[in-house]
C-alpha cells in the first residue's frame, strides 16, 4: 500500500517548533456510541492503553460511565499506544468531540508518519468519520491541517500553513 504522506512534503507539519510540541486532534459531530466504538477499537486491536482519573489508573469504564461523570471530577483521560513509542492521549471532555494529543517528536521520519497516518485510517474507518489535527494552538475542527477524510479514504494534507509549498 502506498503511503498517504511522504516525509519530505509534510515534515513541516510535524515540526515541534514551528505546530507546537503536542497539537490536537479531534473527530468531530460525535456521539456516545462513538466514544464507545473508539474504546472497543482500541481494545479489540489490542493496542496498549491505560485509563485514569487525575492519578488513579483505573480499570476501563464504558463511554457512558466515563461521559456521565460529576462536572467537578477529575479529568479521565486514555493513554493509547497504536506502536510501542507513539503515545495518543485521548480526553473525555463531551460527547459531541473525540479530542486527543499527540506529541510530534514521536513522528520525525516515514515510518512514524505511516504509523500515526494509520491510526488515523483506522479510527476514521471505524467510525465513518474525518479525524483531523491542527497545530496546537488551533482547534483541529476548525483549521485542520491534516487529517483522515472518509470520502478520500486517505490521510491527507488539508489546509497547510503559510509558508509551506509543495502540498
Amino acid at each position: 500500500m502506498a503511503a498517504d504522506l511522504l516525509w519530505d512534503d509534510v515534515r513541516e507539519l510535524f515540526d515541534p517548533d514551528l505546530m507546537g510540541s503536542l497539537p490536537d486532534a479531534c473527530v468531530p459531530d460525535t456521539s456516545m456510541a462513538d466514544w464507545q466504538a473508539l474504546l472497543d477499537l482500541v481494545v479489540a486491536r489490542g493496542w496498549r492503553f491505560e485509563y485514569s482519573e487525575g492519578e488513579r489508573v483505573l480499570p476501563l469504564p464504558t463511554a457512558a460511565a466515563i461521559l456521565a461523570r460529576k462536572p467537578d471530577s477529575e479529568c479521565p483521560a486514555l493513554r493509547v499506544w497504536p506502536s510501542p513509542d507513539m503515545l495518543m492521549i485521548f480526553r473525555f471532555g463531551a460527547a459531541k468531540e473525540i479530542d486527543f494529543d499527540l506529541s510530534l517528536r514521536e513522528i520525525q521520519d516515514q515510518e512514524r508518519l505511516d504509523e500515526f497516518c494509520g491510526f488515523l485510517r483506522e479510527v476514521g474507518r471505524h467510525l465513518g468519520k474525518p479525524v483531523l489535527m491542527a497545530s496546537e494552538m488551533g482547534k483541529p475542527a476548525e483549521h485542520p491541517v491534516l487529517g483522515f477524510l472518509p470520502e478520500t479514504d486517505r490521510v491527507v494534507v488539508i489546509d497547510p500553513p503559510p509558508g509551506m509549498v509543495n502540498l
